[in-house]
């Protein structure tokens, strides 16, 4: 494959062991995938059946693998430099019209989801050979294969666009688990061989900072979507207990993540022998777990405000006690990674979870809303008070597949 040659390098200094800032067009974009957040929530509060629930997964997994892709390339790519900004420019019209099609892209607007997602994957991509071919072998290498890969599930993407149906439900499924499958697999090509995390040159801190804003983006859009439900009520004892209940909610994810765990954390990933290889697990993998646990808890805080008296049925108890017990399996596994063993407060806290399967039935929607936050704000307590007790510093992570 020949490409042209970028007429000087675009790629961000690297000094010791990083930690270059995130840039103001970075947060520009971050912030078209605010609106994603909300139009997700939207879309799975509008459709709780199981096909609704599978279709928010898998435009999930799609708005997540382009933001998370493009947290990558400006990992290398310095944003500073013109032409990188207006590649960011241009992929955030694009995650507008992304955003946009969201909830008809398993109606009359898949084309334009298709479109908008391929085009963001190659586009970025391509973008990227441009820019460190001759620059950065080993990226450029890389970035050939990653093409070759996106170019194989964009046909299944755009196929599905054109599509209607369960062929679209197929040929998307396919096309997910291409670009899922990619990373772990070395984006193997024959002829090209595989990558090595070893050799994916990672600035640990900005990508840290990168997911923890994207954390902190979402869990903000919870906010908003819980704000703008409750506006619209007739302010009571009842719908005010639930508002407090989701805002609460709110406040233990918050600090479950970023009350000095996420320093600690970060702090491990930069320590790392192999930080390409925890990037690839904890960061690009595993944080989609701890979005999508918001997204579903955002849908849930919805549900609890327009009917927070009703009983919990089995559709609402899925979601109020799902999208917690996502959120601390993902932020479990995450710390895992980077320490030696799953926190014992997040197993705690999804054992008690899993016993309020048992006692949902049996309550309204409000209670087991505020059974769940209780839980939330033990396992925020919980884990503060045992990572005091580890004390200050950073510790060598076990590298984990």
């Amino acid at each position: 494959m020949t490409f042209p040659l970028a007429p000087r390098s675009y790629l961000r200094p690297r000094k010791g062991q990083g930690n270059a800032p995130v840039t103001q067009v970075e947060v520009f974009f971050d912030l078209v995938f605010a609106f994603a957040v909300t139009q997700l929530a939207a879309t799975l509060y509008t459709d709780l059946t199981p096909a609704g629930l599978l279709h928010t997964l898998m435009l999930f997994a799609a708005v997540w693998w382009v933001w998370v892709y493009t947290a990558w390339v400006t990992n290398w790519l310095d944003p500073r430099h013109r032409p990188v900004q207006l590649m960011l420019i241009a992929l955030s019209f694009l995650g507008l019209l992304l955003s946009a099609s969201l909830p008809g892209a398993f109606a009359a607007r898949g084309l334009s989801f298709a479109v908008g997602y391929v085009v963001m994957q190659l586009g970025r991509s391509l973008f990227m050979l441009w820019a460190v071919r001759g620059h950065h072998a080993g990226n450029f290498r890389n970035m050939r294969r990653i093409v070759i890969w996106f170019s194989l599930s964009g046909l299944f993407w755009l196929a599905g666009g054109l599509a209607t149906g369960l062929l679209r439900e197929k040929l998307w499924l396919l096309a997910l688990a291409v670009d899922i499958s990619a990373p772990a697999m070395g984006y193997y090509v024959p002829g090209l061989g595989r990558s090595a995390t070893a050799d994916w040159n990672v600035d640990s801190y900005h990508l840290a900072e990168r997911c923890a804003g994207f954390i902190l983006i979402a869990l903000g859009e919870s906010i908003t979507v819980t704000g703008a439900a409750f506006f619209a009520l007739h302010w009571d004892w009842l719908n005010f207990a639930a508002f407090f209940v989701a805002f609460l909610s709110s406040v233990a994810l918050w600090w479950i993540y970023f009350d000095n765990a996420a320093e600690r954390t970060a702090d491990a990933f930069a320590h790392a022998a192999d930080p390409g290889r925890i990037a690839r697990a904890a960061y690009t993998y595993l944080h989609g777990l701890l979005v999508a646990g918001i997204i579903a808890d955002a849908a849930a805080d919805a549900l609890l405000l327009h009917e927070p008296g009703a009983p919990a049925s089995a559709a609402s108890g899925l979601m109020i006690l799902g999208g917690p017990a996502l959120y601390l399996l993902g932020n479990g596994l995450f710390r895992s990674r980077l320490a030696p063993r799953f926190p014992p407060s997040h197993a705690y806290g999804m054992l008690l979870l899993g016993g309020l399967v048992l006692a949902a039935p049996e309550l309204s929607e409000l209670a087991l809303a505020a059974a769940v936050a209780l839980v939330l704000v033990f396992v925020a307590v919980l884990s503060e008070i045992l990572l005091r007790r580890r004390g200050p510093g950073v510790r060598q992570p076990a590298v984990k597949p």
